[in-house]
């Protein structure tokens, strides 16, 4: 029972991130999209790890590494958008 509500709870955040993004209320490159990502993913991961589920550890130990990868990545200004300051 515990592993399920796991399973909801990271599910949850990692939706919460892409309805936001859909929403227009996120950007993707956001820091708090990121997080919910990267938290949500994570939590995914560990417990198809724990329970043996190959492709999803695959699919959402990825998922996890990208969102982490965009967390420390150095921000840049996107092209046409003048940079802040």
């Amino acid at each position: 029972m515990a592993g399920q509500v796991v399973q909801v709870v990271g599910s949850l955040l990692v939706l919460a991130a892409f309805a936001a993004s859909q929403a227009g209320r996120l950007e993707t490159t956001s820091v708090r999209y990121l997080v919910l990502n990267l938290v949500g993913s994570g939590t995914l991961a560990v417990q198809a790890a724990v329970t043996s589920q190959w492709g999803f550890l695959l699919l959402e130990g990825v998922w996890a590494i990208v969102s982490l990868v965009g967390l420390v990545r150095p921000r840049r200004p996107r092209r046409g958008v003048p940079a802040a300051g």
